[in-house]
């Protein structure tokens, strides 16, 4: 037999057809595909645009500073680089968990007649796909803002997207690595539990990251004994051996007009190095971590929570004790959900500190207008953050009952009883994060009593009504089958969600911004802060009416919603 009638074994293409072919389907039979297209456009236009003009304001103001300016830039863009770079390795390790170990079609895949370097490539690409698409986005218009501050030419972006390409392999190898590593020691499904522990300390790094850096002194420079220490901070923390530092490097290299090749050179030359390195030890410990893989996971008992659960639910249903004890097992069940919490505190501690050292005394009169300005318009900033739980907890929760949905919906419960116990188990947890969040930060700021007591009523009515659209919009745009529920918030319905929390947020600000004012600018005039009645009643009861709103829609929407699914 000739090598030409050899049969041709599958290669990556191969492996990755599926999928591709599964969501150009899913595009091209959507009914609303135009519209969502058309949306999602628009919206990542205006984020694009939105990035661009703060980039591009902070190198404008930059490039005037005479004799730092480039060291400024260069800082700002080391800093860019050393964040992406942080955060693609935690997203690699958690998503290469997925796709080489836990995956649904891995089976196939693994018993298939295929090259294991074309299944680890294949892997590799999938991994970078999904755990760095947000990443690239969100470099375009910082690579463009300093492309178009120096006045690059088209060379400039041409070496960008060289430099991209070889930054996204290096953390994605090395979290794939990682993830085989841990799946040899310990099982996969126990491999999720050592999640927690590195998002805890991923968390503390950032954390003594951000600390080490103390980025508020940059804005100060008097504070500095000399302009030699203020040169020495911004040269800081610089390594050779961090990918963040030759990218940067190389780049800013380029726009002084002494471009130097070796950084660029030693990224492309580390990301293959790596990639050759990943690949061995695929061959040799992938077979094997996979059989791991398959053991099933420990069952526990939780006798105390189940305890505890009991007490509280003592007087409801049946059915709602139940569904809320499901709700609650199946969160704490999927390590990969509640050890976000950990990384969640740690950025919530960041946020409070941030508000606390603004440098806000500069007057009696002007420090309390200023005090309060910003107690208030926090309301919107913790508002956001709570949306931004919501949508990564209480959004996916229907789209996680998976192809239950339909054994819950051909049952005698009923689905405005299911709707609610996930609706009651989103809200508690959010209104323990979020009237701390709004109660320390008044505190830490020595607000008004009335802005305090404003402030707090406020963060329950938003809490409510963000709960209600997270579920709400949840229902209306499931995904039942997914693989990884890191997708769902993503996806367009969790971007529909974030708009309409967004517009929302707004709109209470608004309504409550008029008798916030007459009251701070009675305390300038007048010496004494004196509120009015009629704006504040108005105000509360606009911002109630559209919270009411925002909650009985969503939920009346949802509900509809999964009584029109076909049992």
């Amino acid at each position: 037999m000739s090598a030409d009638a050899l049969p041709r074994r599958p290669g990556m293409l191969w492996l990755l057809r599926p999928k591709l072919r599964t969501r150009l389907n899913r595009a091209r039979t959507d009914e609303g595909r135009y519209f969502k297209a058309g949306l999602l456009g628009f919206v990542g236009l205006f984020f694009w645009a939105l990035i661009f003009m703060v980039i591009f304001r902070m190198l404008l103001y930059f490039r005037n500073t005479q004799g730092i300016g480039d060291l400024l830039a260069g800082k700002l863009l080391g800093l860019a680089f050393l964040t992406f770079l942080m955060i693609l390795v935690l997203s690699n390790v958690i998503t290469s968990l997925s796709t080489f170990f836990l995956a649904d079609d891995l089976e196939l895949v693994v018993a298939s007649p295929v090259d294991s370097l074309k299944v680890y490539a294949a892997r590799l690409a999938e991994t970078i796909v999904d755990s760095s698409w947000m990443v690239a986005l969100l470099a375009v218009p910082l690579l463009v803002a300093y492309g178009v501050i120096y006045a690059a030419d088209w060379r400039f972006y041409a070496l960008a997207v060289g430099t991209m390409v070889p930054f996204l392999v290096v953390p994605a190898v090395l979290g794939t690595a990682a993830t085989l590593v841990l799946v040899n020691i310990f099982p996969a499904r126990r491999t999720r539990d050592l999640l927690a522990l590195v998002g805890l300390f991923s968390a503390a790094a950032v954390v003594a990251l951000f600390r080490f850096l103390r980025p508020e002194r940059l804005v100060r420079p008097e504070e500095f004994r000399s302009l030699v220490d203020f040169v020495t901070v911004l040269r800081t923390p610089t390594s050779p051996w961090l990918p963040s530092e030759w990218a940067s490097h190389g780049l800013m290299s380029y726009l002084n007009g002494a471009f130097q090749p070796f950084p660029f050179l030693f990224l492309w030359s580390t990301a293959a190095a790596l990639f050759v390195l990943g690949g061995w030890l695929h061959v040799r410990y992938f077979d094997t971590g996979f059989t791991r893989a398959q053991e099933g996971s420990e069952r526990r008992q939780g006798r105390v929570r189940s305890m505890l659960l009991d007490r509280l639910l003592a007087g409801a249903r049946p059915s709602t004790r139940g569904l809320v004890a499901k709700e609650i097992r199946v969160f704490f069940r999927d390590t990969t959900q509640w050890s976000q919490l950990i990384l969640l505190g740690v950025l919530v501690a960041v946020y409070v500190y941030n508000i606390t050292v603004l440098p806000l005394y500069t007057g009696e009169k002007v420090s309390f207008f200023l005090i309060n300005v910003v107690s208030f318009l926090n309301l919107g900033l913790a508002g956001f953050v709570v949306a931004a739980i919501a949508a990564r907890f209480v959004f996916p929760a229907m789209s996680l009952e998976g192809r239950m949905i339909w054994l819950l919906r051909s049952s005698p419960l009923k689905v405005r009883t299911l709707f609610w116990a996930k609706y009651w188990v989103g809200t508690i947890p959010l209104l323990l994060v979020a009237l701390p969040l709004i109660i320390l930060t008044n505190l830490a700021l020595k607000a008004s009593p009335f802005i305090l007591v404003l402030t707090t009523i406020t963060m329950v009515g938003i809490t409510f009504a963000i709960t209600a659209l997270a579920l709400g919009f949840g229902a209306l745009y499931p995904n039942f089958e997914t693989e990884n529920v890191a997708e769902i918030p993503t996806s367009f319905g969790g971007l529909l969600f974030m708009m309409a929390a967004t517009l929302y947020l707004g709109g209470v600000v608004v309504l409550e911004a008029w008798p916030v004012y007459l009251f701070l600018v009675s305390r300038l005039h007048q010496g004494e802060a004196r509120v009015s009645v009629i704006p504040l009643v108005l105000g509360l009861a606009g911002a109630l009416v559209l919270t009411v709103l925002a909650t009985a829609l969503p939920l009346r929407s949802g509900v509809r919603q999964v009584r029109n699914l076909e049992a």
